[in-house]
């Protein structure tokens, strides 16, 4: 499995980035996928996950109502809609592929990361 992140930037505080991770190597439409992202000397931490038909979501409450996670199982891609960024938004993100039925929020239950994208939110 390869998972390929992109979309990533520099952008002021207020504005909006759109992540996508383009999946290939298993059938994408049967598994849940999250985003996690790690700042500098902080652990990774949950952002947001989907279900393998998009039918739920699951979010992180720093991250509730101003994210929005979204795949398109046609093109083997999941999506990251960030709105009204932070500077506390800044960190390397990471998609990641679960094996799990339900959605999950930990880091081992996933078992196929994306190499990361920069977001640095300045103020």
């Amino acid at each position: 499995v390869q998972l390929q992140a992109s979309g990533g930037g520099l952008v002021q505080a207020g504005g909006s980035l759109r992540l996508s991770c383009a999946a290939s190597g298993r059938t994408f439409s049967s598994y849940n996928m999250g985003w996690f992202r790690q700042a500098p000397g902080k652990e990774r931490e949950f952002v947001a996950a989907i279900s393998w038909s998009g039918g739920t979501t699951y979010y992180a409450d720093s991250v509730k109502g101003r994210f929005t996670i979204s795949r398109d199982n046609a093109k083997n891609t999941v999506y990251l809609q960030m709105n009204s960024l932070k500077p506390e938004d800044t960190a390397v993100y990471y998609c990641a592929q679960d094996r799990g039925v339900i959605l999950r929020t930990g880091v081992y239950d996933y078992d196929y990361w994306g190499q990361g994208t920069q977001v640095t939110v300045s103020s």
